[in-house]
């Protein structure tokens, strides 16, 4: 199975500059610095890299959004990776921080920016420190600082922790958080490309995103693009977690089954139990039905099945979960993580969580479960950001494909009425 991101993930002292340098590391800059930054630009909108963070907007036309003539120009990464079910940005932070760097570097040319930050989620201290002595090594051999390697390329990197705040995964509320405010969405328009970071232009992508460059400059647009699907180019990092024997980050090619993913690498369901549901990118996206297992792993697939690829979370769940459970803990944390700033989402995910924990506790009415549908119905694309829209996804869908659930608890209620 090819392997872009972690071929070498797991190679002892990765993390170090000598090392990564004797695996290939810092190569794809030459190559680069070779070309003209528009022509990466083109390099990387025909290697058909999509953002990895969860929209799946494609890369290098984000990069060709930038406002014209325009300087300064910022880069944030986004490394506030703090969707539930996810961690693959962390193991590449972790293991292979120079990868990153190497990618923000070549990504910095092609857009003619000269400073970079890292926003790490609040939690990602160790993440943050490994970043800060990988950035020193890369300035003392001269990737970072003024004219890296003659190119005419000044750049300079920063890494931020964040508060720990959910919302600031959000691109407009990273951005604000970096600037030292409140950490919540912004309207748009305008959008970062055009006024972004105090104001000015700025490129934002997951860090994922940023670590598929390198490899794109030194094996070319052409072999990115003959991986995976027509319209889901190129390899995708997995965060498999729930009920199987060997949750882990995989690397898939996208277009793989998901029954591939669930019963192959992450080793099966534990207990040899049967498949109930599964969620495939996050706690923001539908749940799905078992039979809906063998659906190709890729954007477009996903979401002709009902969903969405997401964060490239996977979480499994065997038949011994009742779905309203899982559903009222993944809406807990959509109360607990709500800025507050508009009316639907603030409101509406306290609402809901109040119902659902109702129903489980065997206090709920079909007339709640009306009520529940409404309270989807008046978030969804109502709220300021998608945050909202989030919080409706493992409501709504858990409604319409598991009400069996939901009745189950219901009757439940009746006959402890009744034995009273």
């Amino acid at each position: 199975m090819t392997q872009i991101l972690f071929k070498n993930i797991d190679m002892k002292g990765l993390t170090s500059i000598d090392v990564y340098e004797k695996q290939g590391g810092y190569q794809s800059l030459k190559k680069a610095f070779a070309k003209k930054p528009e022509e990466i630009v083109e390099m990387v909108k025909a290697s058909g890299l999509r953002g990895r963070g969860g929209a799946g907007f494609p890369a290098g036309l984000k990069w060709s959004f930038l406002a014209k003539d325009v300087f300064p120009r910022y880069l944030a990464c986004n490394a506030d990776e703090s969707e539930p079910g996810t961690c693959k940005d962390r193991e590449l932070l972790e293991k292979t921080p120079h990868l990153l760097i190497e990618g923000i570097i070549v990504t910095c040319f092609a857009c003619r920016i000269e400073t970079g930050y890292i926003y790490y989620r609040g939690e990602f201290q160790h993440a943050s420190d490994l970043m800060d002595k990988a950035i020193e090594e890369a300035h003392k051999k001269g990737y970072l600082g003024k004219n890296i390697m003659g190119s005419g390329l000044d750049l300079d990197l920063y890494t931020h922790l964040g508060a720990g705040a959910y919302i600031c995964g959000e691109e407009s509320a990273l951005l604000n958080s970096l600037e030292g405010r409140r950490g919540e969405p912004r309207l748009k328009p305008p959008f970062p490309a055009v006024e972004g970071l105090y104001g000015k232009p700025t490129v934002i992508n997951n860090v994922e995103t940023l670590c598929v460059v390198p490899w794109i400059i030194n094996e070319g647009a052409e072999k990115h693009a003959a991986l995976g699907t027509e319209k889901s180019k190129g390899t995708k990092l997995v965060s498999v977690s729930g009920h199987v024997k060997k949750p882990g980050n995989y690397e898939i090619v996208l277009g793989t089954p998901t029954s591939e993913l669930i019963f192959n690498l992450a080793g099966g369901i534990r207990g040899d139990n049967k498949l109930k549901a599964f969620i495939p990118g996050g706690s923001s996206a539908n749940i799905l039905t078992a039979d809906k297992v063998d659906v190709p792993y890729d954007y477009e697939a996903i979401a002709e099945a009902g969903s969405m690829l997401g964060s490239g979370a996977l979480i499994v769940m065997d038949h011994t979960v009742n779905i309203v459970e899982a559903a009222l803990r993944m809406t807990y944390f959509y109360m607990h993580e709500s800025c507050g700033k508009c009316t639907p989402c603030r409101e509406g995910t306290r609402w809901m969580y109040q119902i659902l924990s109702d129903i489980q506790d065997g206090k709920g009415s079909n007339k709640q479960i009306e009520k529940l549908e409404d309270i989807c119905d008046n978030m969804s694309f109502k709220c300021f950001c998608a945050l909202g829209d989030a919080a409706v996804a493992p409501v709504a869908s858990s409604i319409m494909h598991f009400r069996s659930d939901y009745d189950e608890l219901l009757k439940k209620m009746e006959g402890d009425t009744v034995t009273a």
